[in-house]
């Protein structure tokens, strides 16, 4: 049996816990009449009986509390009162006198979460069925504001871009100067400048810093947040003991997240979940999500690295061709010489094992991202750092990671990877979204990108470009949608995707107001918080040019746009008329520039027509005359 170090403190005597017991149900009796007085969620209600059943030893959760996919929180927001209470208010971690969101030092205030209420499209018919609705109302309806440049769940660390004690230093970040040849411009900047660089151009030694970071985070537990591995009926076990929490590693937390975020809608045992809803794709989310997504993962790993400048490359995928650069050993790991879809073995990544994969589990049993009971699957022995002891995670993996970049015969169309081309025309679409802000929109950049259009714009559904395509190309973990994550090229595939994001904003400059404020997808509406991210962010929050405003810039090189064949024959056409005009004006000139020399040939060269030097001399003496 695994001992939880967190709950030793949670024993006491009978007659102890009776007393507490019987003192807490007055103070919930109180503060659901409260709560009701002032109309507020009664959510933590069934919280509250399941952890009066458990008498007084409800655990202090290695983990975030969750339902339906399970949700993450803070660690220090899930004990017993704070579940009840239905708020996560805490103080900085570095400054235990504090109170509540480091109140008593100006970092920050706890207030109300405010939920999106505005309506959805018609993609999503169950409201009311999924706890992910109004996220993150479910599960806590009080949350840290920070002021200033402060951020977090407890206000104790400064947001994106920003340093020191006070979080009143600005960062320096700029983006490199573009290579020439091998050659490259050296950029002094602050060594605490997180600059995305297209991975191919980093030196040997920084790819092997690379690809081991990834893999200490996949090894090393998330020193903030857990996973349940049950919906939120079944959280606390058939005994209402047995809570269902598990430790995941800050990679595996990033897969986990993304799987949460695209999760079907579980409608009860015996009924197909339904799988018309997602968070995080086929919406304008497209890019919010995934950009904080990004960010989180790479504040996750500067973190562990103990490296403020630490920065996640990007694979430059639009560069035609069946031919995957960046599967290779020394980056995210060649093809197996003994099975077609394998890793070789000389790449860390073949020892990669995924999550999330079995579906199955949830459709019928409600299960979340766990696949116990595969042949394949194994415990995850995890560290906190390299110097803490191990720690057993039952969250389970199973399968390696499969691939085979070029491979899917049955559909030619993705065996290629997109064109740089394709990446020229994209960004000239001026429209960020268009209705019904879906993966049927037309003429809209971010369903160009996202690759349900084609790369000028005209949805067609048979076509897969740009960031689906490149997905596809991968034929394997990395292209199927709750599993991709697993796959590392993930984190390359969707940086080069949010780098484009980011040079379409450079370039439109457009206002909030461009991206829509309802109607569309579930989860997608400018002001919805994004499912699972706490302390809740909005799509708005992350519709902004990084270099700006998150505290990281891009190291890129954009293909220049293209002429479309029409453009060309209006260019000819309007070259041969000005050419045209040119010789009928050259032959113009010559013709009466020989019928005036004709004439003046027989005249002096300096007849009685031109001023003369005494001329100009007489006049200034005459005052009267105008001199011109």
């Amino acid at each position: 049996m695994r001992v939880n170090p967190f709950a030793a403190f949670w024993g006491k005597s009978g007659k102890k816990k009776k007393q507490k017991r019987k003192k807490r149900q007055q103070e919930e009796q109180k503060k659901k009449k409260k709560q009701r007085e002032l109309g507020r969620q009664d959510h933590p209600s069934r919280a509250s009986a399941r952890c009066r059943a458990m008498g007084g030893r409800a655990l202090l959760l290695l983990c975030a509390w969750l339902a339906l996919g399970s949700a993450q929180f803070p660690r220090r927001c899930v004990t017993p009162e704070g579940l009840r209470s239905g708020q996560c208010c805490p103080s900085p971690s570095g400054l235990p006198g504090d109170a509540a969101c480091g109140s008593a030092s100006g970092r920050g205030r706890c207030v109300a979460v405010t939920a999106d209420e505005r309506a959805h499209g018609p993609q999503y018919p169950h409201d009311g069925r999924d706890d992910r609705e109004r996220w993150p109302l479910r599960f806590f309806n009080r949350t840290c504001r920070c002021s200033g440049n402060f951020s977090g769940f407890d206000c104790g660390r400064c947001r994106h871009g920003f340093a020191g004690v006070n979080c009143e230093q600005r960062v320096p970040v700029a983006a490199y100067p573009p290579a020439v040849g091998n050659q490259r411009k050296t950029l002094h900047v602050s060594h605490e400048s997180p600059v995305r660089r297209n991975v191919m151009l980093l030196s040997p030694e920084e790819k092997r810093a690379f690809v081991d970071a990834l893999d200490q985070a996949k090894r090393t537990v998330h020193p903030d947040l857990v996973i349940a591995t049950r919906r939120y009926p079944e959280l606390f076990g058939p005994d209402g003991n047995a809570t269902q929490f598990e430790n995941i590693s800050i990679y595996n937390y990033f897969v986990w997240s993304h799987y949460y975020s695209v999760g079907k809608t579980f409608l009860g045992p015996g009924q197909p979940s339904f799988g018309g809803v997602d968070f995080s794709h086929e919406g304008p989310a497209f890019l919010t999500w995934h950009r904080f997504h990004l960010l989180q993962l790479e504040r996750d790993m500067q973190d562990m690295l103990r490296d403020p400048s630490f920065a996640l490359p990007y694979w430059n995928f639009a560069i035609g061709g069946n031919a995957c650069d960046i599967c290779t050993d020394d980056l995210m790991g060649a093809r197996s010489n003994f099975e077609l879809n394998s890793i070789s073995s000389n790449s860390i990544f073949s020892q990669w094992r995924v999550i999330c994969e079995s579906v199955d589990d949830y459709d019928t049993l409600g299960t979340i991202c766990n696949s116990k009971g595969a042949s394949s699957s194994r415990n995850v022995r995890l560290r906190l750092s390299d110097a803490s002891p191990e720690i057993t995670s039952r969250c389970t993996e199973s399968s390696p990671i499969r691939r085979n970049p070029a491979g899917n015969v049955a559909r030619p169309m993705v065996q290629r990877l997109p064109e740089p081309q394709d990446v020229a025309d994209c960004l000239e679409l001026k429209a960020f979204d268009t209705p019904p802000f879906y993966s049927t929109s037309s003429e809209s950049f971010r369903n160009t990108i996202e690759g349900y259009s084609a790369p000028q714009g005209n949805y067609d559904p048979v076509i897969r470009s740009l960031h689906n395509l490149a997905h596809l190309f991968l034929n394997g973990t990395g292209g199927q949608t709750h599993l991709s994550p697993n796959d590392p090229i993930f984190v390359l595939l969707h940086t080069f995707t949010d780098a484009i994001f980011d040079e379409w904003l450079k370039r439109n400059n457009p206002d909030s107001s461009v991206y829509p404020v309802q109607n569309a997808p579930i989860g997608h509406n400018r002001e919805f918080n994004m499912v699972p991210f706490w302390p809740p962010v909005t799509n708005a929050e992350m519709f902004l040019s990084a270099q700006e405003n998150l505290g990281y810039a891009y190291e890129a090189e954009w293909p220049a746009r293209s002429y479309t064949l029409t453009e060309i024959i209006t260019v000819a056409i309007v070259a041969a008329l000005i050419v045209v005009a040119v010789i009928f004006a050259a032959t113009t000139c010559a013709v009466r520039a020989r019928a005036h020399g004709k004439t003046e040939g027989r005249q002096p060269l300096l007849g009685d027509q031109y001023q003369r030097y005494s001329d100009d001399r007489d006049r200034h003496q005459d005052k009267s005359q105008s001199v011109v």
